[in-house]
């Protein structure tokens, strides 16, 4: 193995005085299918020392079968059969799957027309500081940042590239240490419903909803589920003796085409889950199962009958209702009980989580009813009821004492 520097088109000899760079020639071997000798070009060096320090590095590496002939290959190509290779060994979840494109998309802006080994640790930092720069939110450069370090670390396993250019990345973290007034003032917690406001919203529900409504919104505020998870229940997952019902999927649908949706595994392991219920609320459902089944009898086959509680009656009957049905059924209820016309359906999942901590249920079993590893904002609505409660406790010992005190005088 040899290795030369030399200036390439230089004629000054012994003594150069041109400001042509230093190029170095490194010879790898015999081509195994060719038999000819294979050379490694690799510049341009300012100085011949600079050539000779990288020289005895390659030289090393190459020595070890720690260097490789790094491919012309483009970084959308590589992207693309990265991402397709990724799916097929994983089998990620469509959601996954659509977050790792949007990072692979993003960096194309930026390294579209670059060679994958032109990439080099300083032009993906900058990539990052301009995603901080562009006010993207922390969440998405990270996700970003996630999908670039997998895929150019799998180039490197598969002998593409001989250095990472992600290994040292990183992104600009805010200072979050200090807190001015008007931060402070923006940071609310979730919106949530009182207890008199929800019972309200309920009544309303029932006295004024269309066919659904009340099962719909009592099960999202008993039980604090997803919305996703609702929209795919299926009677199957209703326990009419021991009064459960099992979350163990949720529903995928970005373009809202009621019949092309996908069922998928809950977001997460402890998102499924065997939720106890009232026993009013399994009546509701004993209920409504008598009406559906009628309508279904009714229909005949022209119903797309799959065992699911919340359906479709005008269009696609059978399948499942959207996200947005639920969404737009309860911005009616809300204008009609004049409620926060803002609030949404996981409005309920925060109403559900308040109610249960001011019924001085403890977190981790509110964590588990919702289906949560942990979440700050759950968290965050627990503490806040929790901090109230341990208030007015404070304030009933100190009237307690103070009332005594007073009929001693």
């Amino acid at each position: 193995m040899k290795g030369s520097i030399i200036k390439r088109g230089c004629t000054c000899g012994e003594k150069c005085t041109c400001n042509k760079k230093w190029t170095l020639v490194i010879d790898v071997g015999k081509n195994l299918i060719t038999g000819k000798r294979k050379q490694m070009w690799i510049g341009k060096f300012t100085t011949r020392e600079e050539a000779e320090a990288e020289a005895a590095i390659i030289i090393a590496k190459i020595k070890k079968g720690q260097y490789n002939i790094e491919t012309d290959m483009l970084f959308e190509a590589w992207a693309n059969e990265w991402l397709t290779e990724y799916i097929k060994r994983y089998a990620p979840k469509p959601g996954t799957i659509r977050i790792r494109q949007y990072g692979i998309n993003k960096l194309l802006s930026y390294f579209n027309n670059l060679k994958l080994k032109k990439i080099t640790e300083d032009m993906y930092q900058a990539v990052l500081d301009d995603f901080k720069n562009q006010n993207l939110a922390m969440s998405t450069i990270e996700s970003i940042n996630t999908t670039g370090r997998l895929l150019f670390k799998k180039a490197v396993e598969k002998k593409l590239l001989n250095d990472n250019p992600t290994i040292n990345a990183y992104i600009i973290k805010n200072n979050d240490n200090i807190i001015n007034e008007d931060e402070e003032n923006k940071m609310e917690l979730p919106k949530f419903l009182e207890v008199e406001e929800l019972v309200h919203f309920l009544d309303i529900a029932k006295e004024n909803g269309l066919y659904m409504d009340e099962l719909i919104f009592t099960t999202l505020s008993f039980t604090g589920m997803r919305v996703g998870e609702l929209v795919v229940l299926k009677w199957g997952d209703i326990d009419f003796d021991k009064h459960t019902i099992s979350i163990n999927k949720t529903y995928y649908n970005p373009t809202n085409n009621t019949t092309k949706y996908l069922l998928v595994r809950p977001k997460t392991t402890k998102s499924k889950r065997v939720i106890n219920v009232d026993p009013d609320l399994i009546e509701m459902f004993r209920k409504y199962k008598e009406e559906q089944d009628k309508i279904i009898s009714r229909l005949g086959d022209s119903y797309h009958n799959r065992g699911y509680i919340f359906t479709n009656l005008n269009r696609h009957l059978g399948y499942p209702i959207l996200i947005k049905f639920v969404a737009n059924r309860m911005a009616r209820l809300l204008k009609l009980s004049g409620l926060n016309l803002e609030l949404t359906p996981h409005t309920l999942r925060h109403t559900h989580t308040s109610l249960l901590a001011q019924a001085e249920v403890e977190l981790d079993e509110i964590m588990d009813r919702l289906g949560h590893e942990d979440d700050e904002v759950t968290r965050k609505v627990y503490l806040h009821i929790t901090n109230y409660r341990r208030k007015n406790a404070s304030n009933k010992f100190s009237n307690l004492v103070r009332g005594y005190r007073k009929k001693k005088t």
